[in-house]
């Protein structure tokens, strides 16, 4: 930028700070083009922040393909003023996949690896919901409308249970569910750093680490309602409306 502007690298940084800057940083978004996403918001936020009375609410999704890496060199320790460091390359012991349900009222988990992700799997895992929810609770389910939560096996499966009731979160809005703020920690804290010779060493931790969280569990306070969450949506919108116009008339332009 100062090579091209002709001025000095100390000005350009005082330019960047006065106006807070930081090209060097760049985020990700997607808008839902769910045409129910308005009716899905409220839906689930409503849930969230005024659950039913006798009734369990719980956010279920799959965190599928997750690796059983093994570092080609050991693990080198923290030291004074340098953290700890580990290879670059890994060797791969194969993969597994966690299904959970985390109950919004109470923060506990109930969660279970498969070899896959199928709907056999989740068919197999709502029956562990199904014996762990007390039989006098109706079951509120959010989760999203992935292929595998809408099979005939599914659909069979929860048209049989009355108590059973199905919550879909908007297209591409992954963030409304609050299981993925659950999936962030052992992602984070034990995953991510682990050292795995084998899938079962990984599902041992996985379930370790759910364990330990069920020992002193914390939910995941709902703060914003769906008005004001909208409310956000829109602004974001109005304010990238010019940006987002231009683009869709350069792309419909080059291609005559």
């Amino acid at each position: 930028m100062a090579k091209a502007s002709g001025l000095s690298v100390s000005t350009v940084q005082r330019i960047w700070r006065a106006f807070g800057l930081q090209p060097h940083r760049l985020e990700s978004f997607k808008l839902s083009i769910d045409p129910n996403f308005v009716a899905k918001v409220h839906d689930v936020v409503g849930l969230y922040v005024s659950p039913p009375a006798h009734a369990i609410v719980l956010c279920v999704d799959e965190k599928s393909q997750i690796q059983a890496l093994d570092r080609s060199q050991p693990m080198l320790p923290m030291r004074p003023g340098q953290p700890a460091r580990r290879s670059h390359d890994y060797k791969r012991h194969g993969t597994t996949s966690l299904f959970a349900a985390l109950d919004i009222a109470t923060g506990r988990v109930i969660g279970k690896c498969y070899g896959r992700h199928r709907a056999a799997e989740f068919r197999k895992f709502l029956d562990e919901i199904e014996a762990a929810v007390p039989r006098q609770l109706d079951v509120h389910l959010v989760m999203d409308n992935y292929a595998t939560h809408k099979t005939p096996l599914i659909q069979k499966w929860l048209a049989k249970r009355p108590r059973w009731h199905v919550h879909l979160t908007p297209t591409s809005s992954s963030w409304l569910n609050q299981l993925e703020h659950f999936f962030a920690l052992p992602t984070d804290k034990k995953i991510r750093r682990g050292v795995y010779r084998s899938v079962a060493a990984l599902r041992a931790d996985i379930a370790s680490f759910i364990e330990r969280h069920n020992a002193d569990p914390k939910p995941f306070w709902w703060t914003k309602s769906a008005d004001d969450i909208l409310a956000s949506i829109e602004r974001f919108c109005r304010y990238n409306a010019p940006v987002q116009r231009d683009a869709m008339l350069r792309t419909s332009g080059s291609g005559h």
